[in-house]
């Protein structure tokens, strides 16, 4: 699962405070993201905060393809931390080598092709 350093190194997760710096949104609307899940995180660390992995937020917000994709996976039955991990599995048939890197390309209809076969 997600909690293996291997698949998302430790410093490539944003806790909410990452996210309103980087993305100058307030604590309000980075809830609001994470509750219609726009964003999608787990909790993590010693404190037990709400992350999110980086590559899931740019600095404009939420990566804007993202939400779709985590709709088509969690009605398909998988939990948060599943999602995550899916998001970043590395598959050399996707551009950018993952799920992810695949949507922040650009490539959405291959990724979202690809979640429905998995999801269903």
């Amino acid at each position: 699962m997600v909690n293996d350093s291997a698949v998302i190194p430790p410093d490539e997760w944003l806790a909410v405070p990452d996210i309103m710096e980087l993305t100058g949104a307030s604590l309000t609307q980075v809830r609001t993201w994470l509750r219609h899940r726009e964003l999608v995180g787990m909790r993590r660390g010693p404190n037990n905060a709400v992350m999110v992995p980086a590559s899931f937020v740019t600095q404009e917000g939420p990566v804007q393809t993202l939400r779709g994709t985590v709709t088509v996976l969690a009605d398909g039955g998988m939990e948060d931390a599943e999602i995550i991990d899916w998001m970043h599995r590395p598959d050399d048939t996707l551009e950018g080598g993952s799920a992810i890197a695949a949507l922040r390309a650009g490539r959405r209809a291959e990724v979202r092709k690809r979640a429905q076969e998995v999801a269903f």
